[in-house]
This record gives C-alpha cells, structure tokens and sequence, in this order.
C-alpha cells in the first residue's frame, strides 16, 4: 500500500531554546533563513507523501500559517517585482495538504502519534520528527519507505551507527543484520536511552519511522513509561512481537537542531554549503578564530 500520509509532533515546548520558545514555536526557529520545520516538511514531500498531519499545541499556530497561503505577501511581491521570491513564498503556501490535531497533554511521543490515530486510519504513514534535520539526495524517508515496500509494507526504522558512549541520548536497536545486507536489520526490540554498558548495539534511531496501522492497537495497550510519558520504544517492542518490524541504516547528514550545539553546527553547515552565504561564513569563521586566538 502506497505511503501517502506523514505525521509530524510539534507540541513540544522547546525549554532547551527558551526565552525564544516563551512566543515563538521551537521549530519556526531558523536555519538561516528557513524554519526548522520547512526542512522536515520538505522530506516529506520529496519522499512523496501527500499529506501531512502535524500534531500540535497551544501557542503552535505560526507553523500552520507558515504552510498556508499568504495573499497579501504574494501581491506585495508580485508588485514589487521579486518575482523569486513570489515563487518561493508561494510554493512554501502549496507544496502539501496539511491538517493539525492538538495534543492537549505532552504525555510522550507514543501519546502524540495516537493522536492522529483516527486521520491515519488503517494506512501505514511516516513519522518525521522535526528537530532532526536530515540531508541526501534521496531523502531519508524515500529511503525507509523503499525497504517496507521491498518488505510488503512493514514498519521500518531509520537508524545510524553512533558512539557507544552516547547510547543514553538514543532508542536502540536489537536484531540481526538481513542475509548478504549491511544496512538492513529485523529487530527484536528497541531499548530506550540504554547505558553504554547495558546497550545492546550501537544502533540508534533519530526519528524516522515507517509505521503500519497495527502501531496504533500497540499504542492502546501500552502503559507508562519512562517519565510517566507513553513510549514509541514500548509499542515498537510489542509490534516486533506481532509482525516483521526492520531497521534501515540511512544514508545522509544528520543535524540535532533540537539542542544549541546541533542548531549552531547546522547554522554554520548550511551557510557553508550554500554559494551565497558560503563567503559570508567563511569570512566570519576567519574573524572569530582570529579575535579569540582559537587557531
């Protein structure tokens, strides 16, 4: 069955960039001159999902309007004659079918996905976590969902090798890499932020998902968790036990941007990267290694 449907939890409050967060929603914050979110969203529809479902909060209403048209911009604009602009402003208005579900209380990121329950129905959809901001020409999701269609639409779990010291920060994966495959596991569990001496790989998922509609059933049974709050991990672990659930080492750039140190590394990254900031950066670099005797 075709992926048509992607959700995206953005009810978190974003304590770790507060005081910006206190009016602004965390992922409005911007990578230079593009929001977090737009990165995210971008993914999606390059992966070709069709409609997004953005689980939601009080204060979060800048990110629906960001993806909604803005008239007024756009004849401004075409007045002005920025006619680029006026393209960029109004594909960001038209790039995808948006709907939004409040979760009304932050109760763990299992909790958010249940709240799309009823708008996902019996498809299996994506989950894209929006401060993870991941880079490659085929984009992470079109990664994950060319294994689960390869599978017979199977859930899929984007994963990355990291440092095993920093297995605390990351779900886990347990399981055993595919016959003549180096990229593809079937799981038999996911341990949620497990220390470095009781984690059973090295393999952690940064939240990308393929999820089947029997996530949902799993959702319902689960208590819990850690921090009071409804794990992903937990439903995952009982999905493995009803169905083939796989883990997919993705291809791409990952940057944390829901931290200040991965939100920096991907301010500079992506200045770099592009021609008309890359001058701009690197002038700036020179200056700062210079001033505080950082050589």
């Amino acid at each position: 069955m075709k992926i048509r449907k992607a959700v995206i939890p953005v009810a978190g409050k974003g304590t770790r960039f507060l005081p910006a967060t206190k009016q602004v929603p965390k992922e409005m914050l911007p990578i230079i001159n593009t929001p977090m979110i737009h990165y995210a969203v971008e993914e999606a529809v390059n992966s070709g999902v069709e409609e997004l479902i953005f689980v939601t909060s009080s204060g979060k209403e800048a990110i629906e309007n960001y993806f909604d048209r803005n008239l007024e911009l756009e004849r401004f604009l075409e007045v002005n004659g920025k006619h680029e602009m006026l393209k960029t402003v109004h594909r960001i208005g038209t790039m995808v079918e948006i709907v939004s579900v409040r979760q009304k209380e932050q109760l763990g990121l299992g909790h958010a996905i249940n709240c799309a329950r009823t708008l996902i129905g019996n498809e299996p959809f994506a989950v894209i976590l929006g401060d993870d901001i991941i880079l490659h020409e085929t984009p992470i999701t079109k990664q994950l969902i060319d294994v689960s269609e390869k599978f017979g639409a199977k859930s899929v779990i984007g994963v990355m090798e990291v440092d095993r010291n920093e297995t605390n920060k990351y779900g886990i994966v347990d399981g055993n890499f595919l016959d003549g495959s180096k990229s593809t596991l079937l799981m038999n569990k996911m341990v949620e932020k497990p220390r470095p001496e009781d984690a059973p790989t090295n393999i952690a998922t940064p939240g990308r998902y393929i999820l089947t509609a029997e996530i949902f059933d799993c959702l319902k049974e689960i208590p819990k968790g850690v921090g009071g709050e409804y794990q992903l991990t937990d439903a995952i672990n009982m999905l493995c036990g009803k169905d083939q659930v796989y883990a997919h080492i993705f291809k791409g750039d990952r940057f944390d941007t829901g931290c200040i140190d991965g939100y920096l590394d991907a301010t500079v990254e992506f200045a770099l990267r592009d021609p008309q900031t890359r001058k701009i950066m690197e002038e700036i670099i020179k200056e700062k290694v210079k001033k505080y005797n950082l050589g």
